[in-house]
């Protein structure tokens, strides 16, 4: 009996390999750019490929822009290796992906005990949901979440088992360990697990956990901790200086719960479920600890970058991996041995034909829209929260990078607030004036004049939402929002140092692309020609060939 059972595991397995396969094959375009937030991170894991340390512009000081530390030097490594920058990053998301849709599957299987179809319910929820679709972009999103799915099926045995052995409690923390060297939010995550576990076996039943657990983040996590202060000169990633300067963000905090509602929606009338009972309930806000403590936690920082709510992603297969037990214990539907065809199955006599007939057609329905909901969750992966009719397409940003690469070696510097695909492609110095990649500009809180005369940057380009058609309304309300205030200083200084407007790219005269070069270098000529004369800047939230409304500056 037992080696049937695994028979039919093993066949649910090789089906969900077989489906993820033809899902990426079949829905997931691989054939677009990285991301505009993406590039940025390979920008780093070529740079420390090459030699040149974790470093920004080749030969300055490091700078800790990547916060995806541990995945960042995994893509090096594979780099180092003689794989490209593209498919060491999108390998390891991709392989990443598929282990997490089968950690998925057997967590509930042999952990949570469930049945085969709610588990293979849950790895098809996955599989088909946003995570392919990070790989896409070249983000390192489902490699986050594969460490945070092992955590948590370590902290679901320790929940589980009386005496846990030292090699079970060791794993739990290397494994959250790693989990926050891949992110640092993953320290966050990692201790919750730790409180889940806890409420659910006592303080008590909990002292070696939480001894190896400290142990090995005080050892481990300190050594790591105090290289990077040393190695960077400061002790928390680069943006964090940035977006975590103003105190609590609330509408991160929004976001961030209405990120992990709409992501995970299905399953939370089963956890409301789980509130029935005083047994159950315990189980409920232990497993909503992690979940909802994770969410809470981006009230720390602003919400830029979270592109198709990547940073809340991580939730759903822990979701996915905590939402059986509390069906199990409901009744037969939820049991080990539901529709298993080496159980059992008198039970099914007392419905007559019609009415398995009748269940099983519901069934299906309600198995294939819990799947289709998923899917349609990519929907959301384009900028701005858009709709599926507006899905990403194509990025001027990555064409002027190519055209850009043509001069790479010359020593030329570009000061842009898109850090990700010009700087990547185009491989010029750049001056990231947010300041995400920039130490002072971070430390600073902003960029300046001065430090803008330190480089005399060959291109100034900026996005904002004004043009030569609609001219910013310098008012002290729109003056106190940090972004509009950064890219009016650009502007100023562009403008009073010579610089020529090449060309100001958008969609609409509300939202656009600035060029400016300045005109006294070797081919400021030639430059200033190729850009206002390019024909291949396509908006990134249309798909639509931008229009040039500098020409509209340049008529009498």
């Amino acid at each position: 009996m037992p080696s049937k059972k695994l028979s039919l595991d093993l066949f649910v397995t090789i089906f969900l390999i077989a489906f993820t396969l033809f899902y990426a094959a079949r829905y997931v375009d691989f054939s677009i750019p990285p991301f505009e937030d993406a590039a940025m991170l390979m920008r780093y894991a070529q740079h420390l490929a090459e030699g040149h340390g974790i470093v920004w512009n080749i030969g300055e000081p490091p700078v800790d822009g990547a916060t995806d530390f541990l995945f960042m030097a995994a893509s090096a490594a594979l780099i180092k290796l003689g794989f490209t920058v593209g498919q060491s990053v999108r390998g390891i998301g991709f392989v990443s992906h598929l282990l997490t849709v089968l950690i998925v599957y057997w967590t509930n299987r042999r952990v949570n005990h469930a049945n085969i179809p709610f588990s293979l319910l849950s790895g098809l929820y996955l599989a088909v949901g946003t995570g392919l679709s990070y790989v896409a972009a070249y983000f390192g999103t489902p490699f986050f979440a594969l460490a945070a799915a092992s955590t948590w099926t370590l902290g679901l045995l320790l929940i589980q088992k009386e005496n846990p052995p030292l090699v079970l409690t060791l794993a739990f923390a290397l494994s959250g360990l790693v989990t926050g060297l891949i992110r640092p939010e993953g320290v966050i995550l990692a201790s919750l697990m730790l409180l889940a576990v806890i409420v659910m076996r006592g303080w008590k039943n909990s002292i070696s956990i939480i001894i190896t657990f400290g142990v090995t983040f005080l050892l481990l996590g300190g050594a790591y901790f105090l290289w990077r202060w040393n190695y960077f000169g400061y002790p928390l990633p680069n943006p964090f200086y940035k977006k975590g300067d103003s105190g609590l963000h609330w509408d991160s905090f929004y976001n961030s719960l209405s990120n992990a509602l709409r992501m995970c929606l299905p399953f939370v009338f089963v956890f409301i479920l789980g509130f029935r009972s005083r047994e159950t309930s315990t189980r409920t806000i232990a497993y909503l600890i992690p979940l909802l403590g994770f969410a809470s936690a981006f009230i720390l920082i602003s919400d830029e970058m979270n592109f198709g709510a990547r940073f809340q992603y991580t939730l759903v297969p822990l979701v996915l991996m905590s939402w059986t037990p509390f069906l199990s214990s409901v009744g037969r539907v939820g049991s080990s041995d539901f529709l298993d065809p080496y159980r059992d199955r008198s039970w099914l006599n007392q419905f007559s034909v019609r009415e398995r007939g009748a269940y099983f057609v519901v069934g299906v329905a309600l198995f294939a829209s819990l799947i289709y909901y998923s899917f349609y969750q990519n929907c959301f992966l384009t900028y701005f929260q858009q709709t599926c009719d507006r899905p990403y397409e194509r990025d001027g940003r990555y064409e002027m990078g190519k055209l850009l690469a043509e001069y790479r070696g010359k020593g030329y510097v570009i000061a842009t607030t898109e850090a990700g695909l010009i700087p990547y492609y185009s491989g010029w110095t750049a001056i990231d004036t947010w300041g995400l990649n920039d130490q002072f500009i971070a430390h600073n809180g902003e960029i300046t004049a001065e430090y803008l005369d330190k480089y005399k940057p060959h291109i100034i380009m900026f996005h904002d939402y004004y043009s030569p058609l609609v001219p910013p309304r310098l008012t002290d309300v729109n003056l106190s929002q940090r972004w509009f205030s950064m890219t009016i200083m650009l502007k100023t200084y562009a403008e009073e140092n010579g610089y020529v407007l090449a060309a100001v790219f958008g969609d609409s005269p509300y939202d656009t692309n600035y060029f400016y070069v300045r005109p006294d270098f070797e081919d400021s000529k030639k430059l200033i020609g190729q850009i206002s004369g390019f024909k291949d800047y396509y908006w990134f939230t249309t798909g639509k060939r931008a229009i040039n409304y500098a020409e509209y500056d340049r008529r009498p």
